[in-house]
């Protein structure tokens, strides 16, 4: 367990991570990674039991699937900073051969990484049947999700949301980044998603909201919060309320950054706002 300060420094290290990883190869998604930031680090440095070392199964422990896997910059510079490995392999994100490609993927073997994720609205599925196996078990261990808010308008979602409350998969606790933005502009523009909380609850859902998804507290209780509320024979959903961009002042407030890098004297002017507090990788 790591104690409030120690979190806020590693949010910063973290943010100071995401942007030279997709500034050094001019690709990548840093919008929605440092959105995220705060509950990655949240999750894997306080609300997650986890095993120390790390195996496909994740007997024993709980489990996490990034459904939304474009955001991978925050997964892999949480999971590095975790200790699943060694923090210098930042320095390989997205070059050719590397484990850290824009999509996380299986196929290499990096410890912490369990699905392929990236083909939209498939973790869902993925994480209901982890949830599911924990059940067959007897492991009384919770299974988390993410997804993107964006991602929600595929359709695949809510065949699975459909079948988690008709099957009280109630040791699933599904985190939806409700930044209300993607790649093509605001998601009310795109394809509008209605009343989330409501629609989830129509389909036998435990909703909840994180209204202020960027501070590291609120996120703290309201994840202990849904801890405490599987086991009632309802899966559980999370409506974390973030800011894209989070972090730095000009990628804020837009979805212009969902998928672009900044340039040197952008990266720079970020850096300042997040100054250095672990060290560089």
């Amino acid at each position: 367990m790591a104690n409030t300060q120690q979190l806020n420094d590693l949010v910063i290290q973290v943010r100071r991570d995401i942007l030279r990883m997709v500034h050094k190869v001019n690709s990548g998604h840093p919008g929605g990674s440092l959105g995220c930031t705060e509950f990655f680090v949240a999750m894997y440095n306080e609300i997650m039991e986890l095993n120390e070392g790390f195996d496909m199964d994740g007997v024993g422990e709980d489990l996490f699937f990034l459904s939304n896997g474009h955001i991978s910059p925050v997964y892999y510079s949480v999971l590095a900073r975790r200790g699943y490995f060694p923090v210098e392999e930042l320095n390989t994100f997205r070059l050719i051969d590397s484990r850290l490609q824009g999509h996380p993927t299986t196929h290499e073997g990096l410890p912490g990484v369990r699905i392929a994720s990236g083909s939209l609205g498939q973790g869902m599925s993925v994480a209901i049947g982890a949830a599911l196996a924990k059940k067959l078990n007897k492991d009384a261990h919770i299974v988390y999700s993410l997804h993107g808010d964006g991602e929600l308008q595929e359709g695949q979602n809510w065949e699975a949301i459909m079948y988690a409350a008709g099957n009280k998969v109630d040791n699933l606790i599904a985190t939806v980044d409700y930044n209300k933005k993607q790649i093509d502009g605001a998601t009310d523009d795109v394809l509008p998603l209605g009343d989330l909380k409501s629609k989830f609850e129509a389909f036998g859902w435990d909703v909840l909201e994180i209204t202020e998804g960027n501070s590291l507290p609120a996120i703290l209780d309201g994840m202990k919060t849904a801890k405490e509320r599987t086991g009632k024979g309802k899966p559980v959903c999370v409506l974390l309320h973030t800011e894209m961009g989070n972090g730095v002042d000009f990628m804020m407030h837009t979805h212009a950054w969902h998928g672009k890098a900044p340039n040197d004297e952008q990266l720079e002017v970020a850096l300042t706002q997040n100054p250095e507090t672990l060290g560089d990788y």
